[in-house]
């Protein structure tokens, strides 16, 4: 029986992966900062798919937060068979009236805490000569984001950075997955504010549900760029061959609040 980790599980992409993996018959290691909500969601996967779940209630913005949790599972003895670096959070404002604090708990949760993860538990992948990381990156990964600075800039690392650790571990057994999910029902435009936003107000958007069968599908198969839905490929694929500076100004405009 393999285990999945999955950070930022209580709610949006995180807990539908989870529930994916469950019904996989995976057992989980639950990482988010409500540990109400990682028990409610123990307690039902482990009653309905048979599997075990272990609770880790941390914000992995803190510092120290991803060296704890890894302390917690080698501890427990918990081998990682995958890890899905999920956890995340976005800031609609423009960067010069925005919160630095904000901002500085993106980068270290985003970017940071992915990064120790990542190496943390890939060692031992490694070892075993088997593994799958899946880190959520975003299809603000593919260009600068206006309103949106830090978190466009947080995702750009998380994309470029596993396409450069997938291409070394090339031949190992270890595959690392960048899933590049467009705007999603989730709670995150609540947490970022970004309700009003030209890119999702009226909206119909993908579910969280659907992004997360998209995601595990393209990680089983050790995809390394998994981008969701056409429209976002076309994107994604089209800045390549535009003027920064065009796509930059369309950003902004796609961003700015509806009047």
């Amino acid at each position: 029986m393999k285990t999945a980790l999955i950070t930022g599980a209580s709610s949006g992409i995180g807990l539908e992966l989870a529930k994916i993996h469950a019904q996989q018959g995976d057992n989980l290691v639950l990482v988010a900062r409500s540990e109400k909500k990682l028990n409610h969601l123990k307690k039902e996967l482990e009653s309905q798919y048979g599997v075990s779940a272990a609770v880790f209630a941390l914000d992995l913005s803190k510092p120290d937060a991803a060296h704890q949790l890894f302390d917690l599972t080698e501890k427990e003895n918990i081998e990682v068979d995958y890890l899905i670096n999920n956890a995340g959070f976005g800031d609609f404002e423009q960067f010069h009236k925005s919160d630095l604090t904000k901002a500085t708990q993106m980068i270290d949760l985003n970017i940071s805490s992915l990064t120790i993860l990542t190496k943390l538990y890939l060692n031992g992948m490694l070892e075993r000569k088997s593994g799958k990381i899946m880190q959520l990156a975003s299809t603000a990964s593919f260009q600068p984001g206006p309103f949106m600075a830090v978190y466009y800039a947080t995702k750009h690392y998380v994309l470029a950075f596993s396409e450069a650790i997938a291409e070394e571990l090339k031949g190992t057994g270890v595959t690392v997955t960048a899933l590049c999910p467009g705007p999603t029902t989730s709670g995150f435009q609540d947490a970022a504010d970004l309700g009003d936003s030209k890119l999702v107000k009226d909206k119909k958007l993908p579910t969280s549900a659907e992004v997360a069968a998209y995601g595990y599908k393209s990680m089983m198969r050790g995809k390394r760029v998994a981008i969701h839905g056409l429209q976002n490929k076309l994107m994604a694929f089209s800045v390549r061959f535009t003027p920064r500076s065009w796509v930059t100004a369309l950003v902004k405009k796609l961003s700015e609040k509806v009047q």
